[in-house]
């Protein structure tokens, strides 16, 4: 799996670096950056620009990509075990779920659950500057039997919705909980709202109802997590 950008290449060598099979520069660097990379012990394999391009396929790569292991998915029995996950549902834009996942990992989230049927995981990877990799994320195909199973093991779970209560007048005591997001487009279908024992929502000003399901993401999850 290829991953590039200055940004997640160092923070997967620094604190990755098992995962590493190759490293490839097709810039030169200064000094002290060349020191810093030839430190981690790998072989350093020069690029020329145009072929630095197909690898990352046009991608901005400033010069730093790294081939590394394939992401492995936690199962969903092993990641129910946890007491804070995320779910998302219809979301597949990869900015957002790497935005998410960069942020869900930040704040302490346990894990993550995504609903689909498959997940493109080099740019999750990459948008998410590496912090994906350090997160337990499940990929399921229904969300409805697992939120049955989740509700089983006593997870209290949180619809974000457009209607919902206000995230800041809410009280958050469960130890067990379940934040389940929907995409922007389309939000929560009203079967999934109909299992969730509660509606979150962000009130907002100027008549605007409308935040980037990341953004909204970072905000309900601070507040969850703080309450």
């Amino acid at each position: 799996m290829l991953v590039y950008g200055k940004q997640v290449f160092f923070y997967i060598l620094n604190n990755h670096k098992h995962l590493v099979n190759e490293l490839f520069l097709a810039k030169e660097c200064d000094k002290k950056t060349f020191a810093q990379i030839v430190n981690f012990g790998f072989k350093i394999n020069k690029l020329d620009f145009k072929t630095a391009q197909s690898y990352a396929r046009g991608g901005n790569h400033q010069g730093f990509l790294l081939d590394i292991k394939d992401y492995e998915f936690t199962h969903f029995n092993e990641i129910k075990k946890s007491e804070f996950l995320v779910m998302l549902c219809g979301i597949s834009d990869v900015g957002n779920i790497g935005a998410i996942a960069r942020t869900a990992y930040a704040l302490g989230v346990d894990g993550l659950v995504v609903v689909g049927e498959k997940l493109t995981m080099q740019g999750i990877v990459r948008t998410s500057s590496g912090a994906a990799l350090g997160l337990n994320i499940a990929l399921i195909k229904d969300a409805l039997s697992a939120l049955n199973e989740l509700k089983q093991l006593n997870f209290h779970i949180y619809a974000s919705d457009i209607n919902g209560q206000d995230i800041h007048k809410m009280h958050f005591g469960h130890k067990k909980k379940v934040l389940i997001l929907g995409s922007e487009g389309f939000g929560l279908s009203h079967k999934i709202i109909k299992q969730c024992d509660e509606c979150v929502g962000i009130k907002m000003s100027h008549n605007f109802d409308s935040l980037n399901v990341s953004a909204a993401f970072a905000i309900l999850c601070d507040r969850i997590r703080d309450a």
